[in-house]
Parts: C-alpha cells; sequence; structure tokens
C-alpha cells in the first residue's frame, strides 16, 4: 500500500509538470533533473519524457493494486478458516 501511495503521488507530480510543461510557451527554456544538477533540455523531449513516466508509473499501480487485491483475498479466506475453527472448537462437547 505504501509502494502504491508513493507511485500515486510520483504519477500526480508527473502530471502537474506535464501540464505546466504544456502551457509552456513553443520556444521557452525548459531544463531537467539530471541526478543533483539541472540540464537544458528540448520542451518536446522532456514532455514525451513525462508522459511516459506517466503512463509506466499508472501501470505499476495498477499491478499493486492487483496484488492488494489478491492479498486482501487470501488473508479474508485465511480469517474464514480461522474463525471455522474456532467455532468448531467451541460447539465441541468438552471431555
Amino acid at each position: 500500500m505504501s509502494q502504491k501511495q508513493l507511485l500515486e503521488a510520483e504519477k500526480a507530480e508527473a502530471d502537474r509538470a506535464t501540464e505546466e510543461l504544456k502551457k509552456a510557451a513553443p520556444d521557452a527554456t525548459v531544463y531537467k533533473n539530471a541526478g543533483s544538477v539541472l540540464v537544458k533540455a528540448n520542451k518536446d523531449e522532456v514532455l514525451k519524457e513525462l508522459e511516459e513516466k506517466a503512463d509506466l508509473t499508472s501501470t505499476r499501480i495498477q499491478v499493486l493494486a492487483k496484488q492488494e487485491e489478491r492479498i486482501r483475498a487470501s488473508l479474508q479466506e485465511v480469517q474464514n478458516k480461522v474463525n471455522e475453527a474456532l467455532k468448531s472448537k467451541q460447539d465441541r462437547p468438552a471431555k
């Protein structure tokens, strides 16, 4: 769940950056992170990178959501089995 939340925040950040970049003038000077420095970059290339990053992040979020769903179903199944075992043990007459 925490990985999913981090990815959702990452996607939201990429989406915001994409929207701002789309608003910028075609000849605007654009910089991107390259480690701990900013380097001058082509606006269209940065826009493409941001859109690809958002798509990849969306896919990863979907995968994590499916994994989370399977884990929850598995936990529910185990919990039901434990409850049934406890109930059958309580229903047995004491010796």
